[in-house]
């Protein structure tokens, strides 16, 4: 692909995305204190990927955060306030559906339901249950940057599906997503209980089963710690830590996964972020991967549109796909915030450096999108 046709459709993607004017919050509320929202948002992006020998360049739905519809509902109910969620994915085209053999277009299938949630909340805490978050779904991925929204401690959403290719032109069966997971929480049908919150601390627990896929009977529990706060000065501080078990309904091994991130913002504008896992499996021959995962970023207001994000970061895993394994992972964004029309765009650069007891040429990945909300 030319660079002519390549900035060409670079502009194609901002301009289906900033054409659209900022659209007035769609929500209706009613006499007794209770409200219905209407809400969703647009990620198409322009993403390049290059794997040593052959560069592949698509427009896709960026399923670092997919475009989506959704709907929320709050009424008060006494004390409390009882809740409803529904929210699907479109299902367009997206980046985990493609590498160097095509693109494999699932279109819109049940997996796109993202909530069908209902709760209920008090000063006693928050019971939730249906299709949504377990408590680990974030405890790896707490981010203060603004720049998080286009880089953070999951590293491959524009990639995933790319096989590494070998130094002698061949390519492998692995592919970027075998080789790389910060074990961040799910979706999942299930019950949730979350206390509420004491000096910036809360915690909750959940029990849950894929309830969309027809071939998994896997239980899924969990539990995690919470803490958020503003310190004088102005200093921002968020952290979470979560354990998880998947257990198999065929009992060939439980899944067990220990998980936390960290992320403190200075008044400055400088953020640091931190997050760690690591997985136990007792399957028979599965390896126990873990990682680690570090990123410094800096936002400040330096043009009228809105804010203005930038960001390093660099990932280190071990035994994902073998025991022995290692994956190396460095990424650099920038994010841009137009106000006006209530969108979000980025420039990315990611590498990924895979290494078992073959040689790999290195994955490297350019994205250009722009996320519109309403």
């Amino acid at each position: 692909m030319t660079l002519n046709l390549k900035l060409s459709s670079a502009a194609a993607v901002l301009a289906a995305t900033t054409a659209i004017p900022a659209a007035a919050e769609l929500k209706y509320e009613n006499n007794s204190g209770g409200y219905v929202l209407l809400y969703g948002q647009f990620n198409p992006a322009l993403i390049s990927v290059d794997d040593g020998q052959q560069t592949e360049t698509r427009v896709l739905d960026n399923d670092l955060s997919n475009s989506r519809v959704g709907l929320r509902l709050m009424q008060p109910f006494g004390q409390n306030e009882f809740t409803f969620r529904f929210e699907s994915a479109l299902g367009l085209p997206n980046s985990s559906e493609w590498n160097q053999l095509g693109t494999n277009f699932s279109g819109w299938t049940r997996e796109d339901i993202r909530h069908v949630d209902f709760a209920l909340k008090g000063n006693w805490g928050k019971f939730s249950a249906g299709q949504g978050s377990m408590v680990s779904d974030g405890a790896a991925e707490v981010d203060l940057s603004y720049v998080g929204t286009a880089l953070y401690s999951f590293t491959n959403d524009e990639n995933s599906g790319f096989f590494y290719r070998g130094t002698d032109g061949i390519l492998s069966d692995i592919t970027v997503g075998d080789s790389s997971s910060n074990f961040d929480g799910s979706r999942r049908g299930r019950i949730r209980y979350d206390t509420p919150s004491f000096n910036g601390f809360s915690a909750g627990f959940a029990y849950g089963q894929n309830i969309l896929s027809s071939s998994d009977d896997d239980d899924y529990y969990d539990v995690g710690v919470f803490y958020n706060n503003t310190f004088s000065g102005g200093v921002e501080f968020s952290a979470g830590v979560a354990y998880a078990v998947r257990q198999a309904d065929d009992n060939s091994g439980d899944r067990k996964d220990t998980i936390g991130s960290a992320s403190v913002l200075l008044q400055n504008g400088l953020s640091f972020t931190v997050a760690g896992g690591t997985r136990s499996n007792d399957a028979v021959g599965a390896s126990d991967p873990n990682y680690w995962y570090g990123k410094i970023a800096y936002e400040d207001d330096w043009i009228s549109w809105g804010k203005t994000g930038v960001g390093i970061d660099y990932y280190d895993g071990a035994d994902f796909e073998n025991d022995g394994s290692s994956t190396r992972a460095w990424g650099i964004a920038v994010v841009q915030r137009i106000d006006s029309i209530n969108t979000d765009a980025y420039l990315k650069y990611r590498n990924h450096d895979f290494k078992d007891s073959a040689s790999f040429d290195k994955n490297e990945a350019w994205v250009l999108g722009a996320r519109w909300r309403f």
